[in-house]
């Protein structure tokens, strides 16, 4: 592959990953966090910018990808998990919820008033997700519509944005707010999970190692080490933005008290640069959830195509576009309730099954060693849900917070590690337990004979 080929596949990641979370987050963050800045900011690129590109390198190293890993555990947990992954990411959460910041952020801010808001926005996804289903329709055009034209555009906004931040944007650093007084770098950690990347992770696995084989590109180490050098580059990129992003947050904090990051990113747009400023954050909030939205839509049409073979990729993104434009004009608000007790469950299972991927050569991918640890993760990573979804469960809810790093969100991580190591030794005293491995080449010997 030429070297160009790998940067514009970068750029393509880049924009396929940078949405409304990846501009609305990371501004609040700075504000919110004060002089704890880069211990946060250093937590919210691990989840934010790390993880994500864990999960496509662990993908790209597995036959099979996303499904194999899943596998592992149990073919109906793979089935079940990816699709409930997928209908998240794509028609049911992220889609309208891109859908309806670039409404916010490109359209509603300029109306006379909100008397006809929802017409307004009923006419914006229909020209929105007409665009996305045009687009859409030619997976393999995408590197060219995305990493060639749409990136460098995006790249070059932010950039005027941000370079305005840097030089007109003097005030001194605030103290934390309470919450990131203590534990910032734990608190960016789970702050990062909102940006939903590592989860759409799983589903652009597919879109990229499809780039790279369009170029040619079979053998497996060699797609691995050029979806890395692709993640690489995008991931340079996307720390640049969040870092940048969080330092004009926190600059704009003092004397003032943002609500959430696009209300304190719509206010440094005008400071910065007039009533120019803000067509400009407009223009970026709406190119960045277009392309999100394209690349979720696209990875949804591949899967979903290959899971069901009766239905044609033009048929489900057809689905899918239809199902995001229904739920885009239910409302903002209404949508993000539902997304954080869904990303508080999900995110664990994905970064225990990421990294049992990684160490998996140490357990020879034993079963056993993969559904123990899952189950763990998965009973605490379920009930931090419900909490989060405003639920009570009495006593068990007092008796939670006296959990280990459940002050951070993170009382999993405990379970998580005696779950695999559960796994580990009960795999060791059970010979039926064989490795995926194993029972591979016994299947082929049995075909020989």
């Amino acid at each position: 592959m030429k070297k160009l080929d790998i940067l514009f596949i970068g750029f393509m990641l880049f924009s396929m990953f940078f949405g409304a979370g990846n501009l609305i987050f990371p501004p609040f963050l700075g504000a919110q966090s004060g002089t704890s800045f880069w211990l946060a900011m250093t937590g919210f690129i691990l989840t934010g910018v790390g993880l994500p590109f864990a999960v496509l390198l662990a993908v790209s190293l597995v036959k099979g990808g996303v499904q194999t890993i899943g596998n592992r555990v149990h073919p109906l947990f793979s089935t079940i998990f990816m699709v409930v992954i997928y209908l998240c990411i794509g028609p049911f959460l992220a889609i309208p919820r891109n859908a309806n910041v670039a409404y916010e952020m490109g359209v509603k801010s300029y109306l006379p008033g909100q008397s006809h808001s929802s017409l307004f926005l009923f006419i914006f996804t229909v020209v929105f997700f007409l665009l996305v289903y045009l687009v859409s329709l030619n997976p393999s055009k995408m590197e060219k519509y995305m990493g060639r034209w749409i990136t460098p555009v995006l790249l070059i906004a932010m950039v005027v944005l941000c370079a305005a931040g840097f030089f007109k944007l003097h005030a001194p650093i605030q103290q934390p707010a309470e919450a990131y007084q203590s534990g910032a770098l734990f608190k960016g950690f789970i702050q990062g999970y909102s940006t939903m990347d590592a989860l759409a992770s799983l589903a652009f696995g597919i879109v990229i190692l499809t780039s790279i084989s369009q170029k040619g590109i079979d053998d497996r180490k060699q797609l691995s080490r050029y979806t890395l050098k692709a993640a690489i580059i995008a991931g340079i990129l996307l720390s640049f933005v969040y870092i940048s992003l969080g330092k004009i947050g926190a600059k704009m904090a003092a004397g003032h008290s943002y609500h959430n990051g696009t209300e304190l990113l719509s206010d440094a747009s005008v400071l910065l640069l007039g009533q120019g400023g803000k067509a400009l954050l407009g223009f970026i909030f709406t190119l960045a959830c277009f392309t999100t939205v394209v690349g979720l839509t696209t990875a949804c049409g591949q899967y979903f195509s290959k899971l069901i073979p009766k239905a044609s990729y033009k048929q489900i993104i057809s689905a899918v576009t239809l199902v995001g434009f229904f739920l885009s004009n239910l409302g903002l608000d209404q949508i993000l309730k539902v997304s954080v007790p869904f990303l508080v469950t999900a995110y664990p299972l994905t970064i225990v099954l990421v990294a049992l991927t990684f160490f998996s050569k140490y357990f020879r991918n034993k079963r056993k060693v993969y559904g123990s640890a899952i189950l763990f993760t998965g009973i605490f990573a379920l009930i931090d849900g419900i909490f989060a979804f405003g639920l009570t469960l009495g006593p068990l809810q007092e008796a939670w917070k006296s959990l280990p790093l459940s002050k951070y969100g993170l009382e999993w991580i405990i379970p998580a590690i005696a779950g695999t190591l559960f796994g580990i030794l009960i795999s060791a005293y059970d010979k039926k337990d064989a490795s995926e491995d194993e029972k591979d080449s016994t299947m082929a010997e049995k075909k020989s004979s």
